[in-house]
């Protein structure tokens, strides 16, 4: 599947049990990765809010998928180059948002081992937006405890995609794996 906006991992041994579980909400492809899936969900806040639920009531659900992320933005890369220049212009585009705000950047990679180095693209992503708010007067701090906002992308392969999430996000949805 090229065009997902959710991806998920899933727990040794519930594989099949997750994907029944997950397909009832939207279109949803194997991938090359261990335990890894993709979805197409036509709605990706009401896909949280049936996520949400199901977590809460369903202990079931929690043992068969380790996390869910939706994704709002995603593109196509064929080098780290280009992964670096698409993710610096969608978070630019966020910056905004984390003026005044402690956040930082979570990258979750699967694929292009020993070509895009996490840890660099997440530092790399943190000091465009602390430049980009400082040169407009603004100002943010990277935490890692407790953060306002969480900027997280993940790749399959050589497509990724982009969410900003709050400290409210990360509390009210535990599936996404990032607090």
């Amino acid at each position: 599947m090229r065009d997902w906006n959710v991806v998920a991992t899933i727990h040794d041994g519930g594989f099949r049990r997750a994907c029944r579980l997950l397909s009832l909400e939207g279109e949803l492809s194997r991938t090359e990765f261990y335990n890894v899936v993709v979805m197409k969900v036509p709605d990706v806040d009401a896909f949280l809010g049936w996520l949400e639920k199901l977590w809460s009531e369903s202990r079931s659900f929690a043992e068969v998928v380790a996390h869910v992320r939706p994704v709002r933005e995603t593109f196509h890369f064929q080098s780290p180059e280009e992964f670096e220049a698409k993710a610096k212009e969608l978070a630019l585009g966020l910056a905004e948002r984390l003026a005044g705000k402690s956040f930082h950047v979570r990258i979750h990679r699967r694929g292009f081992k020993g070509r895009l180095s996490t840890k660099d693209e997440e530092r790399s992503l943190a000091d465009a937006i602390l430049a980009r708010l400082s040169s407009s007067g603004a100002s943010a701090r990277v935490a890692f405890d407790d953060p306002d906002a969480v900027l997280a992308a993940d790749t399959v392969g050589d497509r990724a995609g982009i969410a900003l999430w709050t400290r409210e996000d990360l509390r009210r949805y535990p599936f996404l794996g990032l607090g």
